[in-house]
């Protein structure tokens, strides 16, 4: 049994933003293995399957982001898992847009949700997929940046990164996270000049 949670806010307003990158990811990855994610449970939506050969729990906190621990944390005590068997998958601003980084364990980084995530459950020894939304503009306060959403261009980008983050989801699931690092953290999407994004 393995829960796979995707970070961003529940309000309809908030759907489409870069900091709704994780829900989008949970989405696509119902689609594919036909999870039902629907049941509100420990304040988030929340729907079961296999996905790799494993039961999984998908996960869709409801907390919004900065509290997103007061979800996993209580799903973790009810199904009496380790951190190890949660994958977090969320936005990352310090990454090129479209870019997925897997990590084994590792500290917040200033993602809030991240930084909620570990408080509640005292580690971070817990897998994740960052998928990068791309660095915030100078000008740009930050959470109007991470509230924001994306250029025609930058959603033709990201449908691309949601899809490599569900394939992401199932190799750590199925394979291990070693290898999803192998497999994914080397990818980066070449510019239309042929620079990398």
């Amino acid at each position: 049994m393995r829960i796979i949670a995707g970070l961003g806010n529940p309000a309809g307003k908030y759907e489409g933003t870069r900091h709704n990158t994780g829900f989008a990811v949970i989405d696509r990855l119902a689609e594919k293995y036909s999870v039902r994610v629907n049941t509100n449970r420990q304040r988030g939506l929340c729907g079961s399957g296999i996905i790799g050969g494993e039961k999984v729990l998908l996960v869709k906190p409801l907390t919004f982001m900065n509290l997103s621990g007061e979800c996993i944390r209580p799903l973790m005590d009810y199904y009496r898992l380790e951190p190890e068997q949660l994958l977090v998958i969320y936005d990352d601003i310090s990454l090129q847009l479209g870019q997925i980084r897997v990590r084994g364990k590792g500290s917040a980084g200033g993602h809030n949700g991240i930084k909620s995530i570990i408080q509640h459950l005292g580690s971070q020894d817990f897998p994740r997929i960052k998928v990068g939304v791309g660095g915030k503009p100078d000008q740009m306060d930050l959470a109007d940046y991470v509230l924001g959403r994306f250029s025609r261009e930058e959603q033709a980008v990201m449908r691309d990164a949601v899809e490599l983050a569900a394939e992401a989801a199932e190799v750590v699931i199925r394979d291990g996270v070693p290898e999803a690092m192998n497999r994914f953290n080397a990818f980066k999407r070449k510019g239309e000049h042929g620079g990398e994004l």
